[in-house]
Parts: structure tokens; sequence; C-alpha cells
């Protein structure tokens, strides 16, 4: 026995069993146990609301992830309608300019026409005119004197009545 209390983990486990033994006459142990039982329940509550918050994170998610889908959704009917409307567009826009590009050529050759018209219009004047001057100046060679000058006169007042 003697070498017993030469050992300082025997003196040090007597140390222990009378604190224990002082600390349970003082009511200690009922604090201790108290301080454990109320930290204990402060965890439980605490992980009580971290249990509903993330049951709360994950209504959250569900409904974010549904409304993602919605938008997604949305945005492809957007795009679908957008092509539709760009390919409604494009054939309008193809269909005028082909209507525009028929009434331009319609229109030149309405103006070509029309020039041709003046022009052989000019050119029958022109050689009315010129037929007029031939002839006068033939019959002013083949008929000399007042009678023939009336003649001629009237003549080419005739010819001009009925060219023009």
């Amino acid at each position: 026995m003697p070498r017993l209390f030469a050992d300082p983990e025997f003196w040090v486990a007597v140390a222990f069993v009378t604190f224990l033994g002082f600390a349970a006459w003082l009511g200690a142990f009922k604090a201790l146990v108290n301080g454990l039982d109320q930290r204990g329940q402060r965890i439980a509550a605490e992980l009580a609301e971290a249990k509903r918050l993330r049951e709360e994170a994950q209504t959250l998610l569900a409904s974010y992830e549904k409304r993602r889908l919605e938008a997604e959704g949305e945005a492809a009917a957007i795009i679908a309608q957008a092509k539709v409307d760009a390919e409604r567009l494009a054939k309008d826009a193809e269909e005028k300019l082909a209507d525009f590009v028929a009434r331009r050529q319609k229109t030149a050759e309405q103006k070509i026409a029309q020039a041709e018209a003046e022009a052989m219009s000019e050119v029958r004047g022109a050689a009315a005119e010129a037929a007029i001057r031939a002839s006068e100046a033939i019959l002013r060679v083949r008929s000399k004197g007042a009678a023939g000058a009336g003649l001629l006169k009237k003549s080419l007042d005739e010819v001009k009545s009925k060219l023009n």
C-alpha cells in the first residue's frame, strides 16, 4: 500500500472523487445536469429550426424550379411565335416587292409605248412637213401665176388639215 500513496495517479483519483462528493453536497450536479439539459433543449430547438428552414428552402427551390420551367416554356412559345411572325413578314415583304416590281415594269412598258407613239407621231409629222415642202417646191415650179398660187395654197391647207 505504501506504494499506492506514492503514485500521483492515485492522488488525482482521490481528488476527483473528493471533488465529486463536494460538488454533489453543494448541488452542483443538479446545476450541471440542468445546464446540460438546457443546452440540449437549445440544440434541439436549433436543429428543429434548421430542419424547418431546410424544408422551407426546399419548397422555395421547388417553386423557383417550377417558375423557371414555366418561363422556359413561355420563352420557347415566344420564340416560335416570333419565327412564325418573321416568316409571315418575309412572305408579305416578298409579295409586296413582287407587286412593286410588276407595277414598275408595267409603268416602264407604258412609258416605252407612249414614247414609241410620240416618236412615231413626230416622225409622221416630220415626214408630212417634208412632203409638204417638197410638194410645195414642185408645185411652185410647175404652176406659175395667180391661179397656180391660189390652187397651191388651197391644196396645202387641205393636206395640212388631213395629216394633223
